[in-house]
């Protein structure tokens, strides 16, 4: 099933913290076209993830409208967000939720499982899907005997299980190396391509972003600027732009202070720090490379 238009107007989203109230969404509105990819970013805070998680269903909006193809999904039940979930939207989320017991291949079935989708209609489908991301050969290996790209292709995958128009991916290669970034977004340019599927997608990554056919920045629970691809090499030299680069530097170099504290406290293994670790610092060199290109000193 191709993509299907989004069409958010005045939404408005508060979260309740006891007494304190955080406004995440400020009377945001969007209009995302059936086919397109779209790249959201914006600072730590700004937004981002609970836009997509109103919709996907996963959130209830506080105020507005969110309508995806004929579906007003801000008024549906829970039992008809159940059903909305299965099959308009996809997920991809930066922690993978791969099943740890289960193959690829059973991976990527579950979700049809869940939809009464037959068992030969299942087997045929997981090798389209297995095709579409390069991995027939990796069918039968668990998330651990799989590389970190591998795994989030075969999420990938797992989201298209059952031909969801929508596929909406919260920094999808967040955990990811430079190259493994890039092949992720090169695989999601060709979903939307080749299957019409509309794409959202958070990230903090600016080459990640640059793969998208428009580009919209949040700040402060609200759309502030929309940019074509072809201008974002201009446009976000802007102070504002360069801030959230840096600000997403400094965030990972607390995150890897924190990892070595827990590292010497002896909370982590050994393993597990250099992995993060070493995913962290790639990030941030991602970034860093990307400050340059703008003719900006780290």
């Amino acid at each position: 099933m191709s993509g299907l238009n989004v069409k958010i107007r005045d939404l408005v989203k508060v979260h309740h913290t006891g007494k304190i109230e955080v406004q995440a969404l400020r009377g945001l509105n969007l209009d995302i076209t059936s086919g397109e990819l779209v790249s959201i970013i914006g600072p730590s805070g700004s937004g981002k993830s609970t836009l997509l998680n109103i919709i996907g269903g996963i959130d209830k909006a506080t105020a507005g409208s969110v309508v995806v193809g004929e579906k007003t999904v801000t008024n549906l039940s829970v039992r008809q967000l159940v059903d909305y979930r299965r099959k308009v939207v996809g997920h991809i989320f930066q922690n993978l939720n791969l099943i740890p017991t289960l193959s690829a291949q059973e991976n990527i079935e579950f979700a049809m499982v869940a939809s009464g989708v037959s068992r030969s209609k299942r087997k045929l489908r997981v090798q389209e899907l297995l095709s579409t991301v390069g991995l027939q050969d990796r069918a039968h290996h668990k998330p651990e005997e799989l590389s970190g790209g591998e795994q989030q292709r075969i999420a990938i995958a797992s989201a298209l299980a059952n031909d969801a128009p929508i596929l909406l991916a919260d920094e999808p290669t967040g955990e990811l190396d430079t190259a493994n970034a890039r092949l992720i977004a090169e695989y999601l340019v060709k979903i939307n391509r080749e299957l019409g599927k509309t794409i959202i997608m958070v990230t903090h990554d600016p080459s990640v972003a640059r793969v998208s056919t428009r580009i919209l920045r949040i700040e402060d629970g609200i759309i502030k600027t929309a940019l074509a691809p072809s201008e974002v090499i201009v446009r976000e030299k802007a102070v504002s732009y360069v801030d959230q680069i840096k600000a997403r530097i400094n965030e990972i170099n607390v995150e890897m202070a924190q990892l070595e504290s827990d590292f010497r406290t002896e909370k982590i293994e050994c393993e597990d720090f250099v992995h993060k670790h070493q995913t962290l610092k790639n990030i941030r060199d991602s970034l860093k490379e990307e400050l340059s290109r703008m003719g900006i000193i780290p």
